[in-house]
């Protein structure tokens, strides 16, 4: 993502209020590449700014999107659609138990459809998604298998 200088600027140049909201909202958005959805940087928002409304921030978001500053990642679990502020070609790594969208830099060669495949569709953008459990939670559940089993009270 661009600087909170650039995004300022780029706001300006299409006629957009820079208000301290929305600067607030270019500032968390800048320092992060945790893939936030927008009622998750709602909620970092307030805690730093707590009249800011919602509606502004899911507007902001949406500014950005449009603007091409932030791509939506479809959604991988129950928290809804999450934005990334790489905006170029790129994959991620998502961890199925703590939910952390991790990015892959790499491309991978032949990860395209062939016409027939496509059914007819014009595609326009493309991402891989690799799902498993990152080393954190790898580790948790590792100590988790190696507790102690429960112990049972009662004979037969």
């Amino acid at each position: 993502m661009r600087s909170v200088a650039e995004m300022i600027e780029l706001f300006r140049e299409r006629g957009f209020r820079i208000t301290p909201q929305r600067r607030l909202i270019f500032t968390l958005l800048a320092a992060d590449n945790s893939h936030p959805t927008a009622e998750e940087l709602y909620q970092r928002a307030t805690a730093i700014m707590p009249e800011i409304s919602r509606t502004t921030v899911y507007n902001t978001v949406s500014e950005l999107v449009s603007l091409g500053e932030l791509t939506p990642v479809e959604s991988l679990s129950e928290n809804g659609l999450r934005y990334d502020t790489n905006t170029t070609p790129h994959h991620h790594l998502y961890c199925m138990r703590c939910h952390a969208l991790v990015d892959v830099g790499r491309a991978f060669e032949g990860v395209t459809l062939s016409e027939e495949d496509a059914s007819g569709y014009k595609i326009v953008r493309s991402q891989v998604t690799f799902y498993g459990y990152c080393p954190r939670c790898l580790a948790e559940m590792e100590r988790a298998t190696h507790a102690d089993p429960p112990t049972h009270t009662g004979e037969k």
